[in-house]
């Protein structure tokens, strides 16, 4: 079953996150995810308003989290860390 990862970020520094943007679109691309929504137009209905929405499609709920965990998306994210605030998330979609 396919599987969507979900984050939601405040950039906290711009040069910083487009080096992260940068590096995780190919790391994504490689294990089968593609965009849904990458940064578009939202309504916040409840929790923490973040202005930065992504969604990416992967072939599996396995295939989102060794990305998460591959060595290139790694060092994606060493770029975002300091850069943002973020909450990551994988679901399954069932179909």
């Amino acid at each position: 079953m396919s599987a969507l990862w979900i984050a939601h970020v405040t950039v906290t520094d711009t040069e910083s996150y487009g080096k992260y943007a940068e590096l995780a679109g190919p790391a994504i691309a490689k294990h089968g995810g593609s965009f849904i929504a990458r940064g578009g137009r939202y309504v916040q209905l409840e929790g923490k308003e973040r202005p930065r929405n992504v969604v990416a499609k992967f072939p599996s709920v396995e295939a989102a989290v060794d990305c998460y965990n591959s060595a290139d998306y790694q060092e994606a994210l060493s770029h975002a860390r300091d850069a943002s605030e973020r909450e990551l998330l994988v679901v399954e979609v069932t179909e």
